[in-house]
């Protein structure tokens, strides 16, 4: 059974993510959640530099990128992302998929950021796809991820970071948290 007050949803892309372990709740090893993903959904190529991701398939099947790699993952199958390595994944395969994704160590960024995205989501207040309308806001999610561009695309890393730090001056982080942030 879900515990409703850990699951968000996404309207504009339609997926839904199940907080399974925070990192409070690991004393900071990892952070487990449960996404069911929407035909078409996913998130493009980025890498983190402070944790790992491991995707793991539970029903149908996901695709996940990891360098210039693409991996069809089945149910029991998985796949590591660790630091510094581009990945994506995305569902391609005409149906709902469910897999999840453990972060190691967590990050409380990355769950904050999947809560108060889904809540702008919800509120109608991102655009089509999916990103804040509030440029500071995106900057400020974007750097609470620890998410990173690769490649020529990181040529726009040095402005969402300071967009993010005037995000933060404006107390736009703290308000975000306390309207969003549930658990």
């Amino acid at each position: 059974m879900t515990d409703n007050r850990r699951s968000i949803y996404n309207p504009i892309q339609k997926d839904t993510v199940v907080f399974l372990k925070t990192a409070a709740e690991t004393n900071g090893q990892y952070t487990l959640v449960e996404v069911e993903l929407a035909d078409g959904g996913g998130v493009g190529l980025h890498y983190h530099k402070t944790y790992s991701e491991k995707f793991n398939c539970i029903e149908g099947e996901v695709q996940v990128a990891l360098g210039k790699n693409m991996y069809q993952l089945k149910p029991g199958q998985q796949a590591l992302a660790e630091p510094n390595v581009n990945h994506l994944f995305r569902n391609r395969s005409g149906k709902p998929c469910k897999f999840r994704v453990e972060l190691r160590p967590a990050s409380r960024g990355f769950e904050q950021s999947l809560q108060i995205g889904y809540g702008l989501a919800s509120d109608g207040l991102t655009n089509k796809k999916g990103f804040p309308k509030d440029k500071l806001a995106l900057a400020w999610l974007f750097d609470i991820s620890e998410s990173n561009l690769p490649g020529w695309m990181s040529i726009f890393e040095f402005i969402l970071r300071k967009q993010a730090k005037k995000a933060r001056s404006k107390g736009i982080d703290k308000t975000l948290i306390e309207k969003y942030v549930r658990f």
